[in-house]
């Protein structure tokens, strides 16, 4: 059987899946959900043995500590992908649900009513744990999904839906829900890319150049969950301590994930008083500091010169850029020009700054004196999320249960013909 027949049959076969989908109740759609969280327990040995096999060959490909965080299973991270999967499992099944309903003139009665998408390709790097959150949504939702995870996780990859195919036919659910394209040919994503008469909807979520090489070649409508330059601005209307803590927690709790702080912007006239100390705690913490050249006259030492490419910069690491600007239409301006209109925060005290800044930020998430580390589809109360997208249609931001459907308009009549 030749790649193309191979990829072909693959998405035949989740076409047929979800349309057998969209007659399970919702009851079976959570057994199996709560079938396939108790597995990834009981099989926590086996996930992280295979697990092991990746990060080998990770380290020994020289990867960056930041991308092996992003592939290591633990028996953390495992409950933690079984708690996504209860979680979805309690939240509203979005199918079927009635968006609107009204009667016209003539006497037809009309319902708008929510339904799943079909069959959703999700092309991936790096995560284990996006493969059962993404296995998770779909089912949850209605659609097939099939799967192509980085080759730099292909044994945990390859065991979690061995795991999970369990689940689904102890539920009694077709196998052909849940697909895996095990082949790590880049020529498998190419043909996976061409089969629009089968597949929905695709979904990269990686790196630039994984994203822009699925946009240019994909006959198929692509949600894009591009990078996360994501800014703070610390506004001369802060609070100084409180902007320490987020800014400390929105580059240091986690910086290898899209919602990360990658640059700091500060307002000209609480620089000097707040650069010192909050550049302090972050060095302690590791993180790199690049500097516009105003920062590095108030922080001689120990910082580097931030270059006009950094102002870009998604670095996922303890790197960080900091910048002084005048006011906050300055800060507004650098972030709609360099950021990627992920997440980005304003601390200040003042409402009516605040508001402005929502208003003027054209961002998918804005906060007001909150860390952008918050941009995640069970901190929203979605359950798992299936990616961030920094698009407008259909969706922005997180992308959980309702993101993944449509709608329908079911007419009603008693004879009616139009004249």
């Amino acid at each position: 059987m030749d790649l193309k027949h191979k990829i072909s049959t693959i998405a035949q076969t989740a076409k047929l899946a979800a349309q057998e989908l969209s007659a399970v109740s919702t009851e079976k759609k959570n057994q199996a959900l709560k079938l396939m969280a108790r597995f990834l327990i009981e099989q926590s040995s086996y996930l992280i043995r295979e697990n092991q096999k990746d990060l080998k060959a990770a380290r020994n490909k020289n990867y960056s500590k930041a991308l092996i965080q992003r592939l290591t299973l633990t028996p953390k991270v495992i409950k933690e992908m079984a708690d996504c999967l209860l979680a979805t499992a309690k939240l509203k099944d979005p199918s079927g649900e009635i968006l609107a309903i009204y009667k016209r003139p003539n006497g037809l009665l009309i319902k708008k009513v929510r339904t799943p998408l079909g069959v959703i390709a999700i092309i991936y790097e790096s995560r284990p744990n996006v493969t059962s959150d993404c296995i998770g949504l779909c089912l949850k939702s209605g659609n097939a999904v099939i799967l192509r995870g980085g080759k730099e996780a292909i044994f945990s990859n390859q065991a979690v839906v061995h795991v999970l195919h369990k689940a689904l036919k102890k539920a009694g659910i077709s196998l052909g829900a849940v697909n895996f394209i095990s082949l790590t040919d880049h020529k498998a994503v190419d043909i996976l890319l061409g089969l629009d008469q089968w597949i929905d909807l695709v979904i990269p979520r990686g790196g630039q150049q994984l994203i822009e090489s699925v946009m240019a070649k994909s006959k198929i409508p692509v949600i894009k969950n591009y990078k996360g330059v994501c800014h703070t601005y610390v506004s001369s209307k802060a609070d100084l301590a409180l902007a320490r803590k987020v800014c400390f927690n929105a580059k240091v709790q986690k910086p290898g994930v899209c919602n990360a702080m990658e640059t700091l912007l500060v307002d000209k006239n609480i620089a000097k008083k707040f650069l010192p100390q909050m550049i302090a705690d972050l060095q302690k913490a590791g993180v790199e500091i690049r500097g516009c050249s105003a920062t590095k006259k108030i922080i001689k030492q120990g910082i580097k010169k931030a270059s006009e490419h950094d102002w870009s910069e998604e670095y996922l690491d303890l790197i960080l850029s900091v910048k002084i600007v005048s006011d906050l239409n300055e800060a507004v301006g650098h972030i709609n020009r360099y950021g990627s209109h992920h997440s980005d925060a304003i601390i200040t005290r003042d409402s009516r700054e605040a508001q402005e800044f929502l208003r003027a930020v054209d961002s998918a998430c804005l906060y007001v004196n909150a860390s952008t580390r918050f941009t995640d589809g069970y901190q929203f109360g979605m359950g798992a999320e299936i990616g961030i997208s920094t698009d407008k249609l259909h969706a922005r931001g997180p992308m959980a249960l309702e993101e993944l459907t449509t709608y329908k308009y079911f007419v009603f009549g008693k004879g009616q013909v139009r004249t």
